[in-house]
């Protein structure tokens, strides 16, 4: 008995080895023509064994390209597509280049600076105090999860008012969300989630 640890090794196990095989005899196949043929049915087999794929738009193309990959570029037929290269498999993609910006406390995060810059812009208002109480309660939470000890409204407040420079205040009076349950303090959220712990 063969086991298939013994065979050679697939080269694109999801199709099987039953598709090697018939890769591998296309390649032998002497007429042009008819080895054209034999290409054309095996990428309908593919196709129907990875129905997943015609959600691609270039789902055409991919199939092609991995005929290319499962004959080992061997297999000479006049290809519909621009097959990828052998050293593109193995090539390595360019390092992606990161917005490196300075950030005054890192465990805020650039959004938080952003959001602040753009709450001390606005017109004092509704709108601007709902941007605030959202921003102040995120500012707790990051707090929160970066070290719980140091976690404080009222280091949020004065951290606030140094990012503004000063021109915008939490107001003493205003309820943050419980960083516990993520719901306001008294909403019925909270007091339902209190009695199902009870």
């Amino acid at each position: 008995m063969t086991y298939n640890t013994q065979r050679e090794q697939l080269i694109l196990p999801e199709y099987g080895r039953t598709i090697q095989q018939m890769v591998d005899i296309c390649v032998d196949i002497e007429d042009r023509q008819e080895r054209q043929q034999c290409a054309e049915s095996i990428i309908a087999i593919m196709e129907t064994m990875n129905p997943a794929v015609r959600q691609y738009p270039d789902y055409e193309h991919k199939l092609w390209d991995q005929l290319a990959i499962i004959s080992g570029y061997r297999l000479d037929i006049d290809y519909p597509y621009e097959i990828m290269q052998k050293d593109e498999l193995t090539s390595k993609p360019k390092p992606l280049k990161y917005p490196m910006q300075r950030i005054h406390y890192r465990h805020y995060g650039h959004l938080t600076e952003a959001f602040l810059k753009e709450i001390k812009e606005m017109p004092e208002g509704p709108e601007r105090d709902r941007l605030l109480a959202m921003t102040a309660n995120f500012m707790k939470r990051s707090l929160y999860n970066w070290n719980r000890d140091a976690m404080d409204e009222m280091k949020v407040a004065a951290d606030v008012e140094e990012y503004t420079e000063g021109k915008v205040s939490v107001p003493e009076d205003m309820r943050y969300v419980s960083v516990s349950n993520g719901h306001l303090p008294g909403s019925n959220a909270s007091k339902k989630k209190k009695r199902r712990n009870m």
